[in-house]
């Protein structure tokens, strides 16, 4: 990867000119603070890099395979960001050094069929809602009806440009990514629990895995220490902490 480009990546802190990447795709709506404290834990090894504003996979994997290099770099995508980094992921697979040694998923199932939930949210309850359970957007702004109507937009946009909810199941006869997926999933999920996000498995030839943390619903910066540890060992640094 060279120069990044800020249009569509946020770079957290400082890193190493050599190091591998992590790039977060975060769920609709949701900040580059919600990977904040993943990216304390891998910086400077590891450089983060989070997806900015709305953008197809298709524009993603120009970007990407346009900065990867010979640096090996993996994908955590977290809610509407788990579809966007799988499909981006699917683009690069053929190219000119491949893709990502590993997709991390987490929030939400893959599309088939009718879809999850929060897949076709419409009304901007619904948009809320699905934003307050999977960590996207500060609280605050929640509580300032001035702040929520400027930030309405912008999370309506988001799930527009994703459009998760009209997307179709994935074609039986388009072979698994050949990336292994380890699924990251919250012992109290209610709409996206373990035996949900399971579906994520069967898109991949190359392995996978489903690790199921403790204290309700998944989140990105919960855990920090565990998922910090999963993700180095991906890229086959030392464990940043003790996976539970």
């Amino acid at each position: 990867m060279g120069a990044v480009g800020t249009q569509w990546f946020r770079r957290h802190g400082p890193v190493s000119p050599d190091g591998p990447r992590l790039v977060c795709f975060p769920h609709a709506g949701d900040a580059a603070s919600g990977f904040a404290g993943l990216a304390r834990a891998l910086t400077p090894a590891v450089e983060v890099l989070t997806v900015r504003g709305p953008a197809g996979p298709g524009r993603l994997a120009e970007e990407v395979g346009a900065l990867a290099g010979r640096r090996p770099y993996v994908f955590f995508g977290h809610g509407t960001g788990a579809v966007l980094a799988f499909e981006t992921a699917r683009r690069l697979e053929g190219r000119p050094g491949g893709g990502p040694r590993r997709l991390f998923l987490s929030g939400r199932g893959a599309p088939a069929g009718r879809g999850g939930p929060y897949d076709r949210v419409r009304a901007d309850a619904h948009v809320l809602a699905a934003i307050r359970r999977l960590g996207g957007t500060a609280d605050g702004v929640f509580r300032e009806p001035g702040l929520l109507a400027m930030a309405l937009p912008a999370l309506r946009a988001d799930y527009r440009a994703l459009g998760v909810g009209e997307r179709p199941a994935p074609e039986p006869a388009v072979a698994p990514l050949s990336v292994p997926v380890t699924v990251l999933a919250g012992d109290g999920e209610t709409d996206a629990g373990a035996d949900d996000v399971t579906t994520w498995c069967g898109l991949s030839a190359a392995g996978s895995e489903v690790r199921v943390f403790p204290g309700g619903p998944f989140r990105p910066g919960r855990h920090t220490a565990g998922v910090a540890a999963l993700i180095a060992r991906s890229l086959d640094l030392r464990a940043a902490g003790p996976t539970r």
